[in-house]
Order: C-alpha cells, then structure tokens, then sequence
C-alpha cells in the first residue's frame, strides 16, 4: 500500500491535496485511498474557479479511480463547501481530479474513453469490470470537452453523405473536412433532410462557411440545395463513386428483367449466375470469369449493350480537361438516348442535368472526391458494427465524433494508456 502512495504522489499529483493512506476495503475487492487538503491550502469555487473561504465540510464521498493490480480502486475525500463572496453563495468547492456530481474521475473517464476507442463499449465495461452507462459518461465526458475546445481554423475541402444506422430508412448526415493535410468529422445530423444539413452551417458559422472551397456530395436534392444557398462560392463536385453506382444499378436492374423475359420465354438461361461478371471491373476478373463474359459479349442482348455503355462510360474518368471531358459526356448521353434502354436512358437525362457539376471534378485538377467520404463512412459503419447499433441517436453520435472527430483530450497529470 505505501507503494501505491509513493507512486501517485510521484505521477499523479494534485496542487493543495495528498494522498494520506491506502488500504483494503472491509471485503478485499478494492482498495480505498484517502486524500486530504494540505496544510493552508485554501478551497476553490466550483462557480468563479477562484480561492474561497471555507464554509464547512460534508460527508466523505467515493470517486473511482483507475484500478491497480486487478483491484478497483476508489478515492475518498470530505468535500468542502465555500462561502463564495464573488458568486454570493455557498457552493462546493472545485477539486482536481472529480467533475461535478460525476462519481468517476477525470483521469479514470479518460482511461476509459480511449479503452472505448479500441472495443467495444460493452467490452470496455467487462474488461475493467465497470458499467456501460459509467462508460458512456466517460466517453461523453471526453466528446464534450473535445467539441468545446477543438480549433476549425480554415476548412478548405468539406465532403457529405449519408448512412443507413437502422432498419427503416433511418439515416444519419455526416459532413467531414478532406483538406490534403487533415480528414476528421465535423458533424453528425439526423435524418438525411435540408432541416438536418443546415444545421451543419448553423453550428460552423457564415465566417467559416464563406471561406469553404470545396465540396463533395452525392445527387441528393436536399444537399444539393443546401449546398447552393450556403456555398455558393465553392466549387461543388459530384462524387463519380455514386454516378458509378447508380450506372452498375442501373444495369443490374436490365440484367434481372431481360433474364426474366428470357425464362418466360423459355429461352437459353445465358444471363443466369452472370450478375458479377457485368459488375466486376475488368482488371478484377478471374480468368475463367474473362473467358465467360467474353462469351456473353457475343450475344444480342440488352444486357450486354447497356455493359458496353458503362465501360465505355469510364474513359470520361481519363480526361484531364473540362472541355473535352464535357464532350465525350455529350455524346455518351447522345448515345445512351438512342439505345432504347430505359433504366439507362435514365442515367443519361440525370448526367445531363447536372453536367456542370460532374466537370468541377476535372475544373479542381482531380485533387478531390468523395473517396475519403467513402473511406470515413466505411470507419463509421465500423464502429457502429463493433457495438452491434446503438440504441438511441445520443450514443451513435458520441461515438462517431470519439472514433472520427481527432477532438482534443482533457489534460492529465500523468497517461494511464
């Protein structure tokens, strides 16, 4: 026990308080150490944050401290109360390592909000045999302090997108930074609605938002919008990996009605177990894959001119120049609207719409797209995964901002991890 002590008044030092002695709880699960003021040191308001003169003192509380050697340890003090002239009240005093009512302390909060980063929270809970709701508190002790001291400084590059969290079309909006030298979440909203992205804005400020260069969304009218009325300054880039998507989409849903049309006919089964073949990219096919396309390819089929319309599609990706890029998309469209393939037609009259959108990938060099958003909301589909889901939006947010948002951590007088 007088180890115990030496080592927390060498590492884990609190100004005008000691450690006075450690010893073993009436059951031997956990060890009780308790602290005391030095001598003339003068009790500090929990409201102004300065010295006050004592009041007097209430009963002796427990504040969970990090566990030594397989043991809970807890920390126990008399608090003080204080008769605050320049508040005019009698509060509590302010002591180091608790915050508020909270039973854990700061340290331990910290320990467990980073033990979180890495599992689950459930695992965090059972590992250092605590609860989930302590360790709720803990992350959401570390999140809000993080918001409340993290610098936006310049925002350059800003990506949006949307993420299915539960069954019924629930979605949450996140928006990320994706300047070259910093990617991190800026903003959790929910639902995938105009009300939820302007809250972004709201909580960012014109002064930040005037000065955003970039951004990088999907086709989602909503965003769209909002986009226009809050960055209309900015060089607003549609993401190529969604107009990618919604093309292979697009020609799945051709595969499946010729294939259909084919069976009710009863025609040769060609199109059947063919569906990966169509949307694989090329230099990812196996070499008996190659052999059966090329096989398909000599069919007739709608199938297999609505495929030839993608490939070809993906040479736009190849030019450097916004003029010539804007050319070969004219008449790919041009194309595609003679093929007499609706769900590509399709496409087309959506690529035509927003053409001028899709150019500003090439006008901004091909610096930017959305392929870090991608890549982010693959980490936050993760993170939700770890947990198997959230069951309210407040945890979901805590610990999207606690994996993603790179927040600043409250300050410790020594690193238990």
């Amino acid at each position: 026990m007088l180890q115990l002590i030496t080592i927390l008044n060498r590492c884990h030092r609190f100004p005008g308080f000691v450690y006075q002695q450690a010893r073993f709880s009436s059951d031997h699960k956990c060890i009780e150490i308790a602290v005391r003021p030095r001598k003339g040191s003068a009790a500090v308001c929990s409201r102004c944050h300065q010295p006050a003169p004592g009041y007097d003192q209430l009963a002796e509380r427990r504040f969970e401290f990090i566990p030594f050697w397989g043991f809970l340890v807890f920390l126990l003090y008399s608090m003080r109360r204080v008769d605050c002239r320049r508040c005019q009240a009698v509060v509590v005093e302010e002591v180091p390592w608790g915050d508020g009512k909270r039973t854990l302390t700061r340290a331990y909060m910290l320990f467990l909000a980073r033990w979180a980063r890495r599992l689950c929270w459930k695992e965090t809970a059972e590992a250092f045999r605590t609860s989930w709701d302590k360790v709720f508190d803990a992350v959401e002790h570390v999140v809000t302090f993080g918001l409340e001291h993290r610098t936006l400084g310049q925002i350059d590059a800003i990506g949006v997108d949307e993420i299915q969290y539960a069954k019924g079309h629930k979605y949450l909006t996140l928006v990320y930074q994706i300047d070259l030298g910093i990617t991190r979440l800026l903003w959790v909203g929910k639902e995938r609605t105009i009300e939820s992205f302007q809250g972004f804005f709201t909580a960012i400020g014109d002064e930040v938002a005037s000065k955003i260069v970039f951004v990088c969304s999907d086709m989602w009218e909503p965003y769209l919008k909002v986009i226009r009325e809050k960055c209309s300054d900015a060089l607003h880039i549609l993401d190529r990996f969604h107009i990618v998507a919604k093309m292979n989409k697009a020609l799945d849903e051709v595969r499946a009605a010729e294939s259909r049309l084919m069976a009710s006919e009863g025609l040769m089964p060609v199109l059947k177990k063919s569906r990966w073949l169509l949307l694989k990219r090329e230099e990812n096919l196996k070499t008996e894959q190659r052999f059966r396309l090329r096989d398909l390819l000599r069919y007739n089929l709608k199938t297999v001119r609505a495929y030839l319309l993608k490939e070809a599609f993906q040479q736009l990706w190849d030019y450097n120049s916004p003029t010539w890029a804007g050319k070969f998309l004219d008449e790919w469209c041009r194309q595609v609207m003679r093929s007499r393939i609706e769900p590509m037609k399709k496409i087309a009259r959506s690529l035509r719409q927003h053409r001028h959108l899709i150019l500003n990938y090439f006008r901004a060099q091909k610096l930017l797209s959305s392929g870090v958003v991608e890549g982010l909301n693959n980490k936050a589909k993760v993170t939700m995964r770890k947990s198997y889901g959230f069951r309210t939006f407040r945890a979901l947010e805590l610990a999207l901002y606690h994996s993603l948002g790179k927040l600043p951590e409250p300050e410790c007088t020594h690193d238990f991890f």
